[in-house]
């Protein structure tokens, strides 16, 4: 058993089999030694956890601690695509997250909201989680989702 599989078990959890695209693409690519993974959504068993914009207020359908949830869910998705792909003890370093949130007008906290993801990777890899970020407030997502994550990870040579 491989450092990170042991710092999951540890952390309770299990990643899934990567979810099926809903289009027309893969889970993951790798280039040389980095794996680009497509967008995740926060699927469990098939199902989205949240669906709608995130928003603060009375009118919030998803509100910004159920979307961290989702970030955190995403990045479990995009980190069982790098494992389906390559194994995740393959993991050098985490190199970029580029999320999503589907924001309703005038919500500002996207990067709160992609602390879901960055935290769960720090709690994973330690220093080798450290990462850059891109956090984006979008119209809409795919099939109403509040969030979206994507992954590029440095993997060991093959």
């Amino acid at each position: 058993m491989g450092t990170w599989t042991r710092r999951l078990d540890e952390l309770g959890i299990a990643l899934p089999t990567a979810p099926k695209p809903v289009a027309n693409y893969v889970p993951a690519v790798r280039s040389g030694n980095l794996v680009y993974t497509s967008g995740q959504l926060p699927f469990v068993d098939g199902e989205l956890t949240a669906r709608g914009k995130v928003c603060v207020g009375a009118e919030g359908i998803v509100k910004p601690d159920q979307a961290t949830a989702a970030a955190r869910q995403c990045t479990i998705n995009a980190l069982a695509a790098v494992d389906g792909l390559v194994g995740i003890d393959s993991v050098v370093r985490v190199i970029k997250v580029t999320g999503f949130v589907a924001s309703s007008p005038g919500f500002t906290g996207q990067p709160g909201v992609l602390n879901g993801a960055s935290d769960l990777l720090g709690e994973i890899f330690g220093d080798a989680g450290v990462h850059a970020r891109s956090a984006v407030g979008v119209t809409e997502l795919p099939l109403g989702a509040p969030v979206e994550v994507e992954l590029i990870v440095e993997v060991a040579d093959q």
